[in-house]
């Protein structure tokens, strides 16, 4: 189904292209959260997401955009979100009244509907980017590994 669907709806190969590279930088924390942080940094450049991609990517109705960027609230001390799966958790500085920075895109009910669909692989160095950048925010990050 996911090439098939993705082909639908977006019917220009160079645009399933540029989706399901931009899938590769979404996090899930009840939705898709696609962490878009400096549309100029290397990690998502060489992967052809940049400006011009993005607002390629919102005319078509995928994704919204926003210089000033987004942000989501009212966490406790602990979340997790979850990358291709596997879960990380966050502990946040304050008991409560926490906010996480999600970037510059967020994903329209098309896009989340795609991106469930999309076939993407798993960016190891971004993993590494995100994980670094809540780490210097003073957050404390851990993976959680599956007992054995």
């Amino acid at each position: 189904m996911p090439d098939k669907e993705i082909d639908k709806v977006l019917p220009d190969e160079e645009d399933v292209a540029l989706f399901e590279s931009l899938c590769q930088f979404v996090w899930v924390q009840g939705e898709p959260l696609p962490l878009i942080y400096d549309v100029e940094h290397p990690v998502y450049a060489k992967h052809g997401i940049d400006l011009a991609a993005l607002r390629r990517l919102e005319a078509l109705g995928l994704v919204s955009f926003d210089a000033t960027g987004y942000v989501k609230g009212k966490f406790g001390k602990h979340t997790r979100l979850f990358y291709f799966r596997k879960p990380t958790k966050i502990q946040f500085l304050r008991e409560a009244k926490n906010c996480l920075d999600l970037g510059h895109v967020l994903l329209t009910e098309k896009g989340k509907a795609l991106a469930a669909v999309c076939v993407a692989l798993r960016n190891q160095e971004f993993y590494e980017y995100v994980i670094e950048r809540w780490f210097r925010q003073g957050m404390i990050v851990s993976s959680i590994l599956p007992r054995r």
